[in-house]
Parts: structure tokens; sequence; C-alpha cells
């Protein structure tokens, strides 16, 4: 599988406000906005209009959502004054004597500086952000795009009507908008530092006075590592708007691409041929003719928009959006524009059925506009958190999979949850559901759901990453040739704690990784990244079975109404690993002292297989044995220490392939913080391909310029130990206290080599039952890997949930669980 394209998109959209009995547009957007979150809602220029945020987000059906979530907000709002919304390029009945620019400094001074135009700018339009780190890529892709953004305004014609009159434009917003002097066709400069001075220079002329007056089509955000579509109209309908985002996105890829592999932009991007064919979009709409920006002469504009389509197919197949991208296509072009349909409305029934049309259309009901709310849900929220929330829109709607989840708990309300909660504590008693002894595993009763898509993209991913980290540990402990090659430096392979002589021992055809255990986390967009690696002893997966079952007596309903893997599916994947060499199989543990012991019975019972301590395994004629039971291969939950300790002849067992170790000694080189950083260079090396997954950007101590980029920002990082487990010895700088950082600081500047330090992820949250209420915590995806000829995802992970104030989420600092559903 190829590396999706995990590229962020977000949209601002603006909509005017109406009177509904007038049908004029009128200046009552601040009454709107006093009860709108802040964050999500603003004001513009004109008190007529309202701006919308939407979060951004990897995937296009999200934002759909999030869009429509935005909309009813709005909508509802307004009409509680009798108010409604447009979202359309212009509305045609307006008293311009009546409208009134914001109440704001900069809005009162750019009234002042240009007069009519600032007056008459009753206009709106939609912004698509796509996300670009790299801030001269941003400022080269904006003039590389700009041949096809004419393409995208007539997509999104909805202004033909000007004061009263049809303007004989599809989108007359668009000559209204370029009488700014800092309108139209982006500027081809080569970086963001031509394009700063650029500005700069703008700026000293006074025509405009900051850098928020750039009004090209396409710009780089001034705030947000973004790079922004301009030119649309807004749109009544919000899968026209969906449509537009993921275009642009899908054409932002495209020439990242194209810069990659120096290919140059095509000819007609001069800024001066854009114009023409900008022009031509504004006049025609989907109804007439567009140049096609390929061949340069004019083609009827379905077809121009047909194959913009089938020639981004590339790109929409690697961000995803392929199949939604063409449903909402060959939606937009049966409809036509809304220029169009104000024309006809407009010929049955005057400019009053054009707003009519124009409300009804912004608020029409949608595929993405649930039929109900989950009121009782909502009043467990409080002031709920949603900004990263993978389960909740911030208007308490369900997100994607969530729908029969959250309908299911609005049926039993909070005490209905609390009286399931009280069982759930019954049934784990019973279970003997136990971390520590006598402490229960904190666990959630409302499951976590992974998306077809994420779990499609999380299996090749995590496929990719064990057999690059398999083939480096039997390259560590053998001929070192990623060492030799220059790749990883050799004294951080043999100055790793987790390195260990008896690796060595581990014969080269053996297996090194039976099972791994990764952890990843996704921020609010929809990014996966991988937060670290287990392969020595991981552990988790008996606790995600047992949750399963638990749900199945708490919660039977969910249970039976999702098509999600069984935890027998679980077991026969380990069962295949663990017994490839041999059948002769024993589970080892340290006994009832270990933590984790309840999973250690667990699997043992479910694998069927013997659980032994050290002390009940003994060397007799060069074989092991656990009693009268033969054992070949030893499905270890102890450290290897403490096996050498008891058996020292153990050593030869392995060394001579009688006793396979699951997993082999050494392997905890692979877990080591430093190493963690060099994964893709593996995947590179070994393996020849792109990583899938991404790592979570690092900094080593141990080298100068990573040391000084983490003692510079120690606020705003993560630091970590490289051999910490369980949370351990974690310092999360924007929520440590001035002394724990100082603290920290003398720790790395004491033994830089033993710290690394991250970027702070924005981990996404998900809705936990707590004292009646639901709070979003913060969660992590324990996913595992089994490895034989093949490696072989086991299709069942672990969702460990933070404690309440806390982004840690392991069991020993409090963390707790809850089921987890793989779709």
């Amino acid at each position: 599988m190829e590396k999706l394209e995990s590229v962020a998109v977000g949209v601002e959209e603006e909509f005017h406000t109406v009177d509904l009995a007038t049908r004029k547009l009128v200046p009552r957007a601040d009454r709107l906005l006093q009860n709108l979150p802040d964050n999500r809602f603003s004001g513009e220029l004109q008190r007529s209009v309202v701006e919308t945020n939407s979060r951004p987000f990897v995937r296009l059906s999200d934002l759909l959502e999030d869009l429509a979530a935005l909309r009813r907000a709005v909508v509802a709002e307004a009409e509680a004054f009798g108010l409604g919304v447009v979202a359309a390029g212009t509305v045609p009945i307006v008293d311009i004597d009546a409208l009134k620019v914001t109440p704001d400094a900069r809005y009162e001074t750019m009234l002042e500086e240009y007069q009519l135009l600032a007056r008459e700018q009753l206009i709106c339009g939609a912004q698509v952000h796509v996300e670009v780190e790299d801030r001269d890529l941003a400022v080269q892709i904006g003039h590389r795009v700009s041949p096809w953004m004419p393409v995208l305004l007539a997509l999104s014609a909805s202004s033909p009507f000007w004061l009263g009159s049809d303007s004989g434009y599809a989108s007359y917003r668009t000559l209204l908008w370029n009488r700014w002097p800092t309108t139209g066709p982006t500027p081809a400069v080569g970086s963001a530092a031509e394009y700063d001075a650029l500005v700069a220079e703008l700026i000293g002329t006074g025509v405009i006075t900051d850098p928020g007056m750039i009004y090209y089509d396409v710009r780089p955000s001034d705030h947000v590592p973004t790079v922004e579509l301009r030119i649309p109209d807004a749109c009544p309908r919000v899968e026209d708007v969906a449509l537009l985002a993921g275009l642009f996105r899908a054409l932002v890829v495209t020439e990242l691409d194209a810069i990659t592999a120096g290919r140059p932009p095509v000819p007609t991007a001069r800024p001066e041929l854009v114009r023409t064919l900008t022009w031509r979009a504004a006049r025609a709409g989907l109804e007439g003719e567009l140049v096609d920006p390929l061949a340069g002469r004019a083609k009827p504009a379905r077809q121009v928009v047909r194959e913009l389509v089938d020639g981004l197919r590339p790109a929409l197949e690697s961000t995803g959006d392929w199949d939604l991208v063409c449903e909402l296509t060959d939606g937009a072009l049966r409809r036509g524009t809304s220029a169009a349909r104000q024309r006809s409305a407009y010929a049955t029934g005057g400019l009053e059925a054009v707003v009519d049309q124009l409300v009804s259309e912004t608020k029409a009901n949608t595929a993405w506009w649930p039929e109900a709310r989950c009121s009782r849900i909502l009043d467990m929220m409080g002031d709920y958190d949603t900004s990263a929330d993978e389960a909740i829109v911030f208007d308490g709607t369900a997100r994607g999979p969530y729908g029969l989840v959250l309908t299911a708990l609005d049926r039993l309300g909070s005490e209905g949850i609390a009286e399931r909660d009280r069982h759930k504590e019954q049934v784990q008693h019973d279970l003997g559901m136990y971390f520590e002894e006598e402490r229960l595993f904190p666990v959630d009763l409302i499951p976590r759901i992974v998306a077809s898509e994420d779990w499609e993209l999380l299996q090749a991913g995590l496929s990719q990453r064990t057999r690059a980290l398999e083939k480096f540990l039997h390259d560590a402990y053998g001929p070192a040739g990623i060492v030799e090659d220059g790749v990883i430096p050799k004294e951080l392979i043999t100055g790793a704690p987790g390195y260990q002589e008896e690796g060595r021992l581990v014969p080269p055809d053996s297996i090194r990784c039976a099972i791994s255990g990764t952890d990843l986390v996704r921020d609010g967009a929809g990014h996966w990244f991988v937060l670290e690696d287990n392969l020595r002893v991981p552990s988790g997966l008996g606790y995600a079975m047992a949750n399963r079952w638990l749900s199945a007596r708490v919660v039977p309903e969910l249970v039976r109404a999702v098509a999600t893997p069984a935890p027998r599916r679980a077991m026969s994947v380990l069962r295949g690993a663990l017994t490839q060499a041999s059948r002769e199989l024993a589970l080892i543990t340290s006994g009832s002292s270990d933590p984790a012991y309840y999973e250690h019975q667990l699997l043992a019972r479910e694998l069927g297989v013997p659980l032994v301590e050290p002390g009940d395994l003994e060397i007799r004629d060069g074989e092991l044995f656990a009693g009268e039971k033969r054992v070949k291969v030893l499905y270890r939950r102890i450290d290897e220490e403490d096996l050498w300790e008891v058996l020292p002849g153990l050593r030869d067992l392995v060394a001579s392939g009688a006793v396979l170790l699951a997993n082999a000694p050494g392997n905890g080189l692979g877990d080591d913080k430093s190493i963690y950083a060099y994964v893709p260079q593996m995947i590179s090396y070994y393996l020849g391909e792109h990583p899938i997954l991404d790592n979570v950007p690092t900094y080593l101590c141990r080298e100068p310029s990573g040391l000084e980029q983490v003692l510079d920002r120690l606020p705003e990082l993560v630091v970590k130990p490289v051999d910490g487990y369980g949370g351990q010895g974690v310092v999360i700088g924007p929520d440590a206290s001035p002394e724990e950082l100082e603290s920290v600081r003398a720790e790395i500047t004491a033994s830089p080599d033993r710290w690394i330090g991250q970027e702070t992820v924005a981990v996404s949250t998900h809705p936990t039952f707590t004292n009646g209420c639901l709070e979003p915590r913060v969660v992590d995806l324990r996913a595992f890997v089994c490895l034989g000829a093949e490696p072989d995802v086991v299709p069942m992970a672990l969702t460990r949930v933070a404690a309440h104030g806390s982004r840690i989420v392991n069991s020993s600092r409090g963390g707790g669980s809850k089921d987890t559903w793989l779709l």
C-alpha cells in the first residue's frame, strides 16, 4: 500500500443575514455572534456577515460533518431572531444605506480609506486552507495552481444579482472583489522571502495597511501553515463546499509532487492569462464555456471540470477522496450552478423567490445532516471540549460512525449509563480483571471506533514498520550493515540501554519479534503518528480481549449491532505466530506479583498452554522442560535477565535454536527512544519503501543541534528518557510546572545522551463517562503485529485512556482503557 497523503484541509465560510419578512440584507450578525462560540464563529467587515471556521481534517467526510454542524448552529441562532442565513456570493435585495461596517478599528479605517468600495463589500466567499508546512512551497504552489482556480470559481458561482438587477454574470462577486488593489492571480515568486518582500513593498506604498489585505486568489496564510484558496463564491449547498475543498487539496498535492520532480508550471500560469480565464469563469459559470488551462482554448465548462477531476485522480486517490469527489462532482454538474438556479427562481417569483430559495438551500437537509440530536447526551456534556474529539461534533451530534453509539447512550441517559457502570465493576470482579493486586483495571463503557479507512492505513503501516524493525534487530546484532553504510551511528546502538550481548545468541533464521506492540496517537485533524515501539515484552492484548468480553456482558445491545472482529480471531493470529516453530509452547510470568498477572493468566488459558514461572523450568539432556512437558517456544512476559539468573544454561539452548524466546533477548534495543527516531530511515534502508506512518518529530539530545533545540523549547516539547517504560520520566512541557522544567533541564544537561525531545501532538480525545457526565479524555491506541512468514496485524487493539487532566495514558500513571471496535 502506498502512503496516503494525510494532508489536512479546513474551510472558512461566510454567510449573509437576511430578514425573513422583507428578504433584505440586514446588519444583525452581531446578535447571532453573541450566542455562538467565538472560536468557531466571527464577524467580518460588514455587520451583515457571519463567518464560520471548521476544524482541519484529513478526511473529507469529517470536514463535511463539521461544516454541516456549523451551518446548523448559525441557522438555528438566526431563526431565533426571525432571520435567515444565505450562503451565496451576493444577496439580491439590499439597502446599502441601512448597512454598517462592524465596529472595529481596522474595519473603520478601511471604510474611511476605501469609501464606496468598503460600503459595497456586501459579498460572501468560501475559503479553503490546505496544510503545507513549508512556507516556501506554499508560496510556489499559489502561483502553480492558479490556472485551475477559474474552474473552481465556476463550480461555486452563486452571485448573478447585484442591487436588485441581473448582472449578466454567474459570479458578479468576482468583479466586485477584484476592485480591491491586491486581488487577482497569485504573483510568480519563488520563495517566502521574496513573497514577504513583495508584501512589505505593497504595505510601504500606503495603499494597504497590513498583510491581511493581501487578497490574492491563492495565498500562503499569514498565521497558520497553510496555503489558502480565496476565489470561490459562498455556496448554498454544503456538498459543493466539500467538493471545492477536495479538488483544491488534490491540486496542492499534485503541485507538491511536481515541485519535487522538478516539473515547471503550465504556461497558462502567467498572471495576465489567469486573469482572463477568471473573467470567463465569472461570466459563464458552468452553463457556458471555460478556457482549458492545458489546451489554452475554450471548451464546454462541464467537459473542463470532468477533465480536471480525471487529471487529479492520482492525488485524489492518495488523499482517499476519489470516490467522494466523483459523487460530489456528479451532483454539482447535474444541478448546475446556484446562479442558474437563482435565475430560474427569479423567472417564476422575482427577487423574493430568489432569496427564499437561497435561505432554503443553505438550510437544506443533506446526507451529512443528522435527523435528530441526542438531547440527553447534550445534558451530560456540560462544557465538553470537542476541539480534538473523535466522536462528538461541537453541537453534540455524532461524528462519523458514532451515530449508533450515541443514540444508544442517549436512550440510556445518565442514570442508565451509571447503572451499567456499576454492573461493569461486578463483571470485572467476576472476570478477575485486575491491574496490580486488588485494583480493578479502569475501563470506560463508551467504545472507541477505528473507521475502516483508518484501520486499513494502520494495518499497512504497522506491517511495514514491523518488517523493518525485525531486519534492524537481526542486523544490529549481526553484520551491522546499517552502521557500515552510515545510516545509524554505531554508538547509538551499542550505547543503548536496551542493547544486550545475549541478543547475538539468536540464530539469524529465527523470528525476533513474534509479537510487537505499537503505540499510536491521532490528532484532531485525523493524522496518525507512531509514538513508540514495544518489541521487548509488549503487553495489553489480553486486556483488549477482556474489554470486549466486558462490553458484551454490560452493553450487549452495542456489541451485537456492530461487525467487528471477535477475540478468538486475535488468539488465532497470536497462536499461529507463536507456534510456527513448534507447538510445544509455554507462557512464562514472574508470578502473581506482576501487575499484569491477570493478562498472563488470560493469555495462557486462551492459548491453551501452561503458565509457568522461572522456578518451574529446568534443563534436562539439552532440552527445556516445565515439569514433564517439553518446551521449545517460551512466550516471554518477563525480562530476560530474570531468566538468565535462574537458568544460565538457557543461553546455550537459545543459541542452538533448541528454544525460541518470544520475544527474543536484546529486543529492548528496538524500544529505545533514540532508535525510534531512525525507524523511517530503517524503512527506506531495509525495504526501499517510503514510511506509511509518521513518527512524531523527534530531537536527540545526544546531538548538539537536538540538545539546543530541546533546551531552548523545553516548555513546548515532550521530553522522555530513552529507556523509559510505562510513562516513567516523561515530562510534557506545556503541562509542567516551572520547578519540573528546571529539574528535567538539569537532568538533560547532565546526561544528554539519555534524553530525547518530541513535538507536542494535540492528541485526540474520546468521550468518557465519569460522575454522571461525559468528559473528553486523551486516548492512544496500542496495536499488535504478529510476525510469521509475513506480518499479521492482530484484529484486536487496546485503547488506553488518560486520567482526568492528564495526557499520559499508561496504567501505572492512572490511565485506563476502553473497548476498541476495528471496522
